[in-house]
């Protein structure tokens, strides 16, 4: 009965997060879409076909071996750098919680057309943490990928192993590429879970400001092409 009671006094809430899961997931159905159309549409699909060219280039080539190594030593730093910060932000989010009944009033005086209820405050700081752990594990799971493909790439081409050749490698490192991805996806999807505790109408309109934001930076920015006689 509490449960049944807890959903019908936070319809507000609930209509709000589940037009926002729809919104998002509608997004991602039409990147989907337009990249089946045009593989290049995104920058996320033209990173996979410039590192599937760049592993083909450092296994072809031995003097490449130290630009292989510092390159992916840098890509496992910014992944060691944000998985950290996952966990210091979960630490934040579990002194949040044990903290809400002094924070109720300052975090919920602009919440004009939420429920103002504890254990609903608990489900918001549950889908917080829910996020970061899954922003951990997917910039954990590419410093594992990426120290694994450390180790292949300088494998010589000339021992013609047939599980470590340049395709085989390159899908190692798009697989390594997308667990970034996801982890920073995480991230984003943070700024509408964190105006949800100010209030639905916050998060709906976080939503749609983050969807208008990842719709120009996930989009492929055009070639514009000039003749030199346009430059004076």
């Amino acid at each position: 009965m509490d449960a049944l009671k807890l959903l019908m006094s936070s319809t507000n809430d609930l209509a709000s997060f589940l037009v926002c899961v729809l919104l998002i997931i509608a997004y991602h159905v039409f990147l989907r879409h337009k990249i089946k159309d045009d593989p290049t549409y995104t920058v996320q699909a033209i990173n996979r076909i410039a590192r599937t060219a760049w592993v083909e280039t450092i296994m072809g080539a031995d003097k490449h071996a130290v630009l292989a190594v510092q390159t992916l030593r840098n890509s496992t730093m910014a992944a060691t750098f944000l998985a950290s910060t996952s966990v210091l932000m979960i630490i934040g989010v579990l002194t949040l919680s044990g903290q809400g009944g002094n924070l109720e009033a300052t975090w919920h005086v602009l919440n004009t057309l939420g429920e103002v209820n504890p254990v609903l405050w608990m489900v918001k700081l549950l889908c917080l943490m829910l996020d970061l752990f899954v922003a951990f594990f997917s910039f954990s799971m590419a410093i594992r990928v990426f120290n694994h493909v450390g180790y292949m790439i300088n494998v010589p081409l000339v021992l013609n192993h047939k599980m470590i050749t340049p395709a085989h490698v390159a899908t190692h490192l798009n697989r390594a590429g997308s667990f970034y991805s996801l982890g920073m996806r995480a991230y984003y999807f943070l700024v509408p879970l964190v105006f949800w505790l100010f209030g639905p109408h916050f998060m709906l309109a976080a939503t749609i400001g983050l969807l208008i934001v990842l719709y120009r930076i996930d989009r492929a920015p055009t070639i514009a092409t000039f003749e030199f006689s346009d430059i004076e």
